[in-house]
Formats: C-alpha cells, structure tokens, sequence
C-alpha cells in the first residue's frame, strides 16, 4: 500500500510538471513567501484534466475521478514536499497547513457521471465527482465560512500548546459547527483543545437552488408525457472564488461532490460545486438550418418581400385556429419570437404584446402554443411571483435568499403572464414599472437577516411580455361613446401608463379577420372528434419542429438596417409626433417609439430571412405600431385600417398580388405623410 501510494505521488508530481501546474504553483508559493505574513492554512488551486491524469495513468485518474479526498491527500502530501525540498515558504511548518483543492474541467461524458434527480433510485456515491444540469431558481447573499482554523492544546507544558499541529480546514458536506467545534483533545495529553482565532480563514459562501432544465417545459404550460414525472430543486454550495459567478434564470453545468446536509432536524441532499460551466459551452448548441419545406417556401415567394412572412403568420398555428384567424397576431407573435436572444451579452429591443379580444379562450390556447417555440416561455400564473422576493434561507443559516419570479426564469424569452385583470393593483403597477425600466429591484433588510447594513439587490429582466385582455368583460369599442376619438377602444379599465408600456396593442376582434365564427367552430369541433386525423393535409409538413428551427434561425441572423428604411422610419416618426401632439399632454408618441420601430423592422428582415433592412420592413413595422397608436389613442391623418397588414383573404396567389398591391399604396401614402408633416425630413428622400 504504501509502495502504490508513492507511486502515485511520483505520477501526480509528473503531471504537475507536464502541464505547467508546478509551475504556477511556485508563482503561488513566492507571493506567500513574499508576504512574510504566517498563515494557518496556505490554499492552491490545482487545475485537472481527468482525460490527460487517465492517458499519463490509470490508477491516478480514477483515484482523482472516483476518490477524491484521497487525491487531494496524495496532491497535499506533493505540495508539502515541494515547498520543503525548494524552502518555497519559509514560515510553513506542518503538511497540514497545506489546503490543496483540486478544480476539474470537465468528467468523462458517461452516464455514470451524470447527476439526473428525476430519476429514481439515484445510485449515486456520497463523495465523488458528478455533473448536473440546471436552472438557477433562487440564490442566497455572499456570506462568510470558516475554510480553515489554527488549534493548540490548553495544557500550557504539552509541545502541542504551540506551533501548527492541529489545523482543521472545510470538507465536503461539513457545516460550520463541524469546522469549529469546543469537544476537540489533544492527542497526546488528552487535554482539551482551544482555537486560537487570530489564524482564522474566512471564505466566501453561497448557496445557488436549481432545478432540472426539462421542468421548464411544465412551466410553459404544455402537457407533461409522462404523469410520474417529478421535479424538484437542488441546493448548490458555492464556495470561495465561486460565489456569483452564477445569475438567476441561467441555466448551467455544475461539477461537484454529493453529500448530506443536515439542516435542523431535516438531513438534505446537496452538492459542493467544485467547478461551473454556462450551458451554452458545452456544445450541445447546434447550428439551427431551415427545413427544406421552407426553403421551397421561401423561394416561390421570393418575388415580393412581404409574401414570405404573410404565409408564414397565415399557415401558423394550424393545429389551433384555422389558416387565415387573426393572422395580425400571429405574425406579431412570430415577430416576438424572433425578437428573443439565449446570449445573455447580446442586447435587443423587447417586443411586448398585449392582446385584446372578444375569444379569450382561443387566443389564451394560441399564445400557450407559441411558448413553446422558444428555449426558454414561462406562463406565470396568478398564485405565483412574477418578480423576484426574498425569503429566509432553510438551512439554518438565517441567510437572505432570492427566489427567481417568472420574469427572471423567462429569460431571453417569453413571460406569458395571461389576463391582465386578474391581478391586483399592485402587482399591476409593478409590472407597468418593470416595463418602463427593464429591471426589478429587491430590499434586504439587514435587521431582519443579520447583516450589518440594508441591500438592494437589481436583477435585469430580459424578456418579452404576452398579456391577454378579455374584450368582452373589460373592452367596449369607443364608437359606442359620445366623446370616443374614432378607431379607439374603450381600455379605461388598464392604467394608461400600463398599456403604454406594452410594444404593442392588438385587437383580436371578427373585424380583424376573414373568417367567422363558423370557422373556428368547425375547426376545434373535427379537431374533437378526430384528433389523430390532420385537418389539413397540406401544411402537415410544416410541422413545429420546422417553425422552431425557422425562428432559431432568424434570431441568430444579422440584419443590417439600410438607409432608405432608416429615412422612412424616421420621417414617420418625426411626422407621427407632430400630427399627434397635443396641446396639454404633448406628444401621444413615446420617444422610444424610434427604437422600437428600427427594431421592429430588423425583426421582419429577419423573419424573412434577410440580411438587409429594407423599406419594404419599415411598412411592415409602421403599419403595426400605427395599429396600435390607433387602437390606444384614435386615428390620425394616416388613417390605417384595422386589418390593414393583412386587407384580404389569402387563400391564392391572386390574393397575394393584392395585398402586394395594398401594400404598395400604402407605402406612397407613407411617404406622402411624410413629406407633408415632416417636411424637414423631406430633403432626404429620393423623387418618386
């Protein structure tokens, strides 16, 4: 035994020399040499790789992988010997002192390393590496634990009364009374043992919960398959340079050593992280492509550059509403859906819809469907937060924890919050807050959690919102007022500043569409009655596998805004303030609209697969915003139609000449406005 144990000694040395740890090691040992300060533990990180430790030898890569106290002993006992034998440290006395942490970069991609907790019985190993995957749900505030602390023996006469014998230092799965405790005897004068607290190390703590990346498909709202599954979170120790390294609503793989917790009376399982990755390093991202029925699709419709997504936003969402139903929202939807990002360091216009409508229940089934096209949808519902809060921490710590709202786990995508009135005053002016500055803020009382001072804590909140508004019960149509501004909708009952807030407001009324009542009637009631057969053959082959792909696609494309779209939508926007301005309240049109409306635009190029933004983008993107204006505050001199995006039935390639056509004119009577009311900017366009 003692003959394997030297030997591994000699393998560990020789990997710490091949791969430039002993290197980086002495760098550590000179700057604590260089302190003259004497320590009672001296920490190095040594940085393993499991493959190359396995490829140099066997027996040290398993005892690394599989035993890992025992490798941290034999890598200590290394460091100890080093230090000795070059007089690395001088003030270092014992081996004990030596607190070697051996950081992973990754573990064999086997099942067997893989921590799954939906799966039942677990068969995993107290004290040995495995990876999880997850997203982060809540998270305490940093706190401090003990990493190592200096003992000496009470019995003044005992040789143990000085130097640097008994040093206790974290392990895994240890609480802080494990660490220091007052029963601890000296071993060779068996008298009791004080800590001698002046050589206390401090280190960073925090504790992340996480829960299984699948359970963001129940909170989307779809159907679970299988009525057995379970999810739960998991409680995650972060540790020393660790802490905040992960933020909430990411989803990550975490490297780490199971154990048992005891929290009061209550023994949990947790996890000591022992090394962190995003998921978005691993390599699981594949490249998104197009399927080949829409690369047909795309190029019988290349001859305009509104037809593609017309029928894009026509044919979606078959297995709901029938082809042709309240196409304005399905293709705002789609817009939405582009307009979400997975990279946390790219930053984008959000898209916000809220949608009014006299069928909240189709509408409600229609938005629930189009969560699931993007990674990352939460339908929050009423009993739950929508934003963070803060609570005690159960593990007996009486620390402060965050808990993620729905918000914060919808993000780079979709928070479908539902009916709007169904919340309360206050949760309502919250939203309209968070609407107005992306972010939502948390106090710590540090009364109240046993910290010295208050904190505020801000979280960014960067995703889109879907709110439903139930025309029927809330909404009546303005014309039926004496005093109703024309093309207005009676929403009274919303704080004006809320509705503000939303990108966009849609009106998903009979007059919106082509189709009656009769239409959806039929459709929900074959879809009843034989839900296995297809209800339309045709567009079977555009399935939602294929429409995810498409709208993964689009998000990751770059589309770069030409002049003449530049110009166009900014002589709208500068003419659209002017027309509508009043005299008291001042302008209705926000000065974010400009944005919104440039990245409107840069959503259809996208949609329609471009990669230049063209004018043609920009009539697409006023004809939705002036949609909205109208509904909120009447019609202006412009004076769009309710269903002017999509004026006619298409059912044919007739049909789509005319709404080219319709589109065309409308695009004439754009520039016209502009000239006209925005004659400063008239100068930059070109003569038609």
């Amino acid at each position: 035994m003692a003959a394997e144990e030297l030997c591994l000694k000699e393998l560990a040395l020789v990997y710490l020399d091949r791969t430039g740890g002993l290197h980086r090691f002495i760098n550590d040992c000179i700057c604590y040499n260089d302190s003259k300060q004497c320590l009672a533990v001296y920490r190095f990180i040594i940085y393993v790789n499991p493959a190359d430790v396995t490829e140099l030898d066997a027996r040290l890569g398993n005892c690394i992988l599989h035993h890992p106290i025992r490798a941290a002993h034999l890598f200590q006992s290394v460091c100890f010997t080093s230090i000795k034998t070059l007089s690395l440290i001088e003030q270092l006395e014992t081996e004990n002192q030596v607190n070697v942490v051996l950081k992973l970069t990754h573990l064999p991609p086997l099942p067997n390393y893989s921590f799954n907790l939906c799966q039942f019985p677990h068969g995993y190993q107290l004290l040995r590496y495995y990876k999880i995957e997850g997203v982060v749900i809540a998270m305490t505030t940093v706190t401090k634990y003990t990493q190592g602390a200096r003992f000496l023996c009470s019995e003044s006469s005992c040789p143990f009364s000085t130097g640097f014998q008994y040093i206790r230092v974290h392990t895994v799965g240890a609480t802080e009374s494990a660490t220091v405790r007052n029963d601890f005897t000296c071993t060779l004068c068996n008298s009791a043992l004080k800590e001698d607290v002046k050589f206390r190390v401090l280190g960073d703590k925090q504790l992340v919960e996480i829960i299984d990346a699948a359970a963001l498909d129940v909170i989307k709202g779809n159907q679970v398959s299988r009525s057995y599954s379970r999810y739960q979170s998991f409680t995650v120790f972060l540790r020393d340079e660790l802490p905040n390294r992960m933020k909430i609503g990411n989803r990550y793989y975490v490297i780490g050593i199971p154990a048992h917790v005891y929290s009061g009376s209550q023994l949990q399982l947790c996890m000591e992280a022992n090394s962190i990755q995003p998921w978005f390093t691993n390599g699981k991202i594949y490249s998104p492509f197009i399927s080949d029925n829409f690369k047909c699709l795309l190029s019988i419709t290349a001859s305009s550059p509104w037809r593609f997504t017309a029928v894009l936003a026509n044919i979606f969402a078959a297995q709901i509403v029938p082809p042709g139903t309240y196409n304005i929202l399905k293709l705002s939807l789609l817009l939405s859906l582009v307009q979400t990002c997975e990279n946390e360091k790219q930053t984008i216009e959000c898209l916000d819809l809220l949608v009014v409508t006299s069928d909240p229940v189709t509408v409600d089934r229609l938005l629930t469907y189009s969560l699931s096209l993007v990674p990352c949808g939460v339908r929050h519902l009423p009993s739950y937060e929508m934003f963070a809060t803060v609570s005690k921490d159960e593990h007996g710590t009486g620390t402060a924890k965050v808990q993620a709202g729905s918000a914060l786990l919808a993000k780079g995508g979709i928070c479908y919050i539902g009916e709007l009135f169904s919340y309360r005053k206050d949760k309502l002016d919250l939203l309209q807050t968070v609407l107005e500055t992306r972010s939502t803020t948390v106090f710590i009382s540090g009364k109240k959690f046993g910290e010295d001072v208050d904190q505020q804590m801000s979280f960014p909140i960067q995703c889109n919102f879907w709110a439903l508004a139930d025309a029927e019960s809330h909404l009546r149509k303005a014309m039926q007022q004496e005093d109703a501004v024309i093309g207005s909708m009676d929403i009274s009952s919303v704080p004006v500043n809320l509705v503000d807030g939303f990108g966009l407001l849609i009106y998903c009324g009979e007059s919106s569409n082509h189709h009656s009542p009769v239409h959806l009637i039929q459709h929900v009631l074959s879809e009843a009655m034989n839900p296995s057969k297809p209800l339309y053959p045709a567009l079977q082959k555009f399935t939602t596998q294929e429409y995810q792909k498409l709208l993964a696609f689009a998000r990751n494309q770059q589309a770069e805004l030409t002049s003449e779209a530049e110009r166009l939508i900014q002589g709208y926007y500068t003419a659209s303030r002017r027309v509508r301005t009043d005299p008291v309240h001042g302008s209705k049109i926000s000065p974010t609209a400009l944005k919104a409306l440039m990245s409107l635009s840069e959503t259809h190029a996208k949609l329609s697969l471009r990669n230049k933004v063209l004018e043609q983008d920009a009539v697409i993107a006023v004809l939705l915003y002036e949609m909205s204006i109208t509904a909120r505050h009447g019609s202006s001199v412009l004076c769009v139609a309710p269903n002017a995006v999509f004026p006619f039935e298409l059912c044919d390639e007739h049909s789509l000449n005319q709404r080219d056509i319709y589109l065309a004119q409308f695009h004439q009577q754009l520039l016209q406005f502009c000239y006209t009311y925005a004659p400063g900017m008239s100068v930059h366009f070109s003569e038609e």
